[in-house]
């Protein structure tokens, strides 16, 4: 006999029909029970002497239903017997300790491998079993949490199914971000290709603009964009993803994550997540992400504003216009501007990647990490939060370098235009813009660029009129290598007047050059050989 599957009003009705006569059978018909079932409640009735007196007059239920629990049923069939049975001790002590089926099955098989016979169905319905006797956990009580007009929005995104984007001309993976206001459920929602935290942001920046104001608590899922590191514990810190932290501060917002694993402590946003995937996606024929978006909004306004929410039994256009939006933060009075914080790396060339773009950086800072700063016209780089320099941002593929920022003895090198280097010695006169193209056009095949570089760095080493008067005797004299001129200056030659001809009026760059003089007369002395 069980009264597991009867109910206290049944056992009274057993001794109702009794009392008016009907037999075991007739009673086991009427309530849809077996009759071995009617059998034994009415011999244990009997005993307690419970079955006599008038058919109006009926003993307490939950004393009935007490008196049959009490009673002891038959032994279980050795079918019903769990096969892991002889294992509930180390079952529970794993199962306390917050392993899972799977994982105490695991290690009953890698542990005891020559006793234990179980399978992991068994190991599951045991584990159940556990769960019901024990009953449940204080954790388990869901509280409700009723928020105030304009305090809480719960934010979160789920996966849209691919969309056609008519800028790449491809489908692509798309995602629904929900923003859910927590009194009076109205939410917005917005297609988008990714979930970058230039996404999260500007699709928090439509939401606030849509609301027409902003909440005080956001609570996000833990997803990178918005948290760096969760909190498994209380004592756990949380890092926040610091271009989130950025904009919360602009806006006048604090962040709220979600604890991990546990989507339930932010179900009204995951409830209309939920509902706009049932709803929207399953019965709009996907057309492009732009008129997806557009009729997603319409979708929003016209019809999840427009129901009556389950939860509050009011319209949610209706509760928001009515007590929320009065309640809200104002904007802003300037438009945010987006702002990433990136991680970069210090190349050997000094430079920074950002979006394909380079950026230098101090050259001493090689091969470390450095925190960068992001907006639409500006790059920012901090080393160890220290501020190090602000650069305009540039297209991809280009640069954009501090002189300051690279070695004093090779920041020169890496100009490689002949027009560069005769602009620099022209601002030093006219005798070393002579110099430089000079040495360029000394040899027409073996590129001179290396020389004029020394030559030029080394002369802006010294004031202009010295650096002119040591250019005009180099030209004279034709010494126009770097040892000849760098001569010229250490022994203070330039000073000495310059007498008589030119000795070297030919250039010193190619070793095996002769002069026409030379050419005439070997020309000359081949003639006369012939002859």
């Amino acid at each position: 006999m069980s009264a597991r599957k009867s109910d206290m009003h049944q056992l009274q009705e057993v001794i109702r029909l009794h009392r008016l006569g009907e037999s075991r059978r007739t009673i086991a018909r009427l309530l849809r029970m077996g009759r071995d079932t009617i059998r034994g409640y009415t011999q244990l009735f009997s005993q307690k002497g419970l079955l006599d007196g008038a058919a109006d007059d009926l003993p307490d239920a939950g004393a009935l239903l007490a008196l049959v629990g009490d009673q002891a049923g038959p032994a279980p069939p050795p079918q019903q017997i769990s096969s892991v049975e002889p294992w509930r001790e180390k079952i529970a002590e794993l199962r306390t300790k917050g392993a899972g089926p799977t994982a105490i099955h695991d290690y009953l098989r890698l542990h005891h491998e020559s006793q234990y016979t179980g399978s992991l169905s068994a190991v599951k319905r045991l584990y159940l079993r556990m769960d019901r006797e024990s009953g449940p956990a204080p954790t388990d009580v869901a509280i409700p949490v009723q928020t105030a007009p304009g305090e809480v929005a719960q934010v979160d995104f789920g996966y849209a199914h691919k969309r056609y984007d008519p800028e790449r001309g491809v489908l692509r993976k798309s995602w629904l971000f929900v923003m859910t206001l927590g009194f009076s459920r109205h939410m917005y929602a917005d297609l988008v290709f990714d979930q970058k935290i230039e996404t999260w942001l500007r699709m928090h920046m439509a939401a606030f603009e849509a609301f027409g104001g902003v909440v005080r608590v956001v609570v996000p899922d833990n997803l990178k964009s918005a948290v760096i590191r969760a909190a498994f514990g209380v004592d756990d810190q949380i890092m926040l993803n610091r271009s989130y932290r950025e904009m919360a501060r602009h806006y006048g917002f604090q962040i709220d994550p979600t604890p991990p694993r546990s989507p339930e402590k932010k179900g009204k946003v995951e409830s209309n997540v939920g509902y706009v995937k049932g709803n929207f996606l399953l019965t709009w024929g996907a057309v492009d992400i732009h008129e997806d978006r557009r009729q997603l909004h319409r979708w929003v306004e016209q019809i999840a504003g427009q129901r009556r929410h389950g939860t509050t039994g009011q319209l949610p256009t209706v509760l928001f216009e009515n007590h929320e939006r009065e309640a809200l933060q104002p904007l802003p009075s300037e438009r945010w501007e987006l702002v990433v914080w990136k991680k970069a790396t210090v190349h050997r060339d000094s430079h920074i990647q950002i979006d394909g773009a380079f950026y230098s950086a101090p050259w001493k800072l090689l091969q470390q990490e450095l925190w960068v700063r992001c907006t639409p016209h500006r790059v920012a780089i901090y080393h160890e939060d220290k501020y190090l320099w602000t650069h305009p941002r540039v297209r991809r593929g280009q640069r954009s370098t501090v002189e300051e920022h690279l070695p004093d003895h090779r920041r020169d090198l890496r100009h490689r235009s002949r027009e560069h280097w005769i602009d620099r010695a022209r601002v030093m006169g006219e005798e070393v813009e002579q110099l430089a193209k000079t040495i360029f056009d000394s040899d027409d095949v073996l590129l001179q660029l290396r020389k004029v570089q020394a030559v030029i760095t080394h002369l802006e080493t010294y004031p202009k009129q010295r650096a002119q008067a040591a250019a005009k005797r180099a030209l004279f004299y034709g010494c126009i290598d770097y040892g000849s001129i760098k001569s010229i200056l250490k022994k203070a030659l330039y000073l000495e007047p310059l007498e008589g001809k030119s000795t070297r009026p030919w250039s010193q760059g190619s070793r095996f050059a002769r002069t026409p003089e030379a050419d005439l007369f070997s020309n000359q002395e081949l003639t006369h050989a012939d002859q």
